[in-house]
């Protein structure tokens, strides 16, 4: 079995240390670096070509926002999941536009974070509906209405099956969920969430999640 190699940012040693020793224990996860801010992560990535990056939002000198930003640019990006002390946060919400994919709260259970990193490894988001729902909530403001036509716009470039799978993708869904709903196979989930991604220029599920709900997609779909 190949480990998971994992790269740590975070400007707190003791967060650092506290996260390789939760970690350590895992025999399929490996912890090749560290880095204390966001500016010595591409190094850091090109040395040691972690899968996952677990990446602190506040750093002092360059953050986790910049720091994600410019490693999803890259084309062997590693996936990269954000570190926050607050459930409901702008900066989190813009990680996640940018190609984070998902967050975990600092106070997270050892096994729920190892969980994660697995999940991230795996091409699966680490991000909840209803948490989608809530950081949407707390950045709306003024904004809104302008990014909900953009989105609409977007998605109107779909298909109708594939906004069917982009609408599925928005209300957390896995693609076996998503085939046995849509009664497709899960290689044709798979080509279609492909085909969204290529379209829509987006790396990735949560930002296929996100688009949906700027573009008010689950208003229908949501359950109270």
């Amino acid at each position: 079995m190949t480990a998971i190699r994992v790269l740590l940012v975070d400007d707190d040693p003791l967060v650092r240390a506290g996260l390789s020793f939760m970690m350590g224990g895992a025999d399929d996860i490996e912890i090749v670096g560290e880095a204390a801010d966001g500016g010595e992560v591409e190094a850091l990535v090109d040395r040691t070509r972690p899968d996952v990056v677990l990446m602190d939002i506040r750093m002092p000198t360059v953050d986790g926002l910049t720091a994600t930003e410019s490693l999803r640019r890259r084309e062997d990006a590693p996936q990269v999941v954000v570190l926050t002390t607050f459930h409901a946060d702008e900066q989190v919400l813009r990680a996640l536009r940018v190609g984070a994919a998902g967050f975990v709260l600092k106070d997270t259970p050892p096994a729920e974070i190892v969980a994660a990193v697995r999940r991230v490894a795996a091409g699966d988001p680490v991000l909840s509906p209803a948490v989608t729902r809530q950081l949407m909530a707390h950045a709306a403001g003024s904004a809104a209405g302008a990014r909900r036509t953009r989105a609409r716009e977007r998605i109107a470039g779909l298909n109708d099956r594939e906004r069917e799978v982009a609408v599925a993708v928005g209300r957390g869904l896995a693609n076996a969920e998503i085939a046995a709903e849509l009664y497709m196979s899960v290689a044709t989930v798979k080509t279609h969430v492909s085909r969204i991604l290529a379209g829509l220029g987006l790396n990735n599920r949560v930002q296929i999640a996100l688009l949906a709900h700027d573009a008010d997609l689950l208003e229908e779909t949501d359950t109270p």
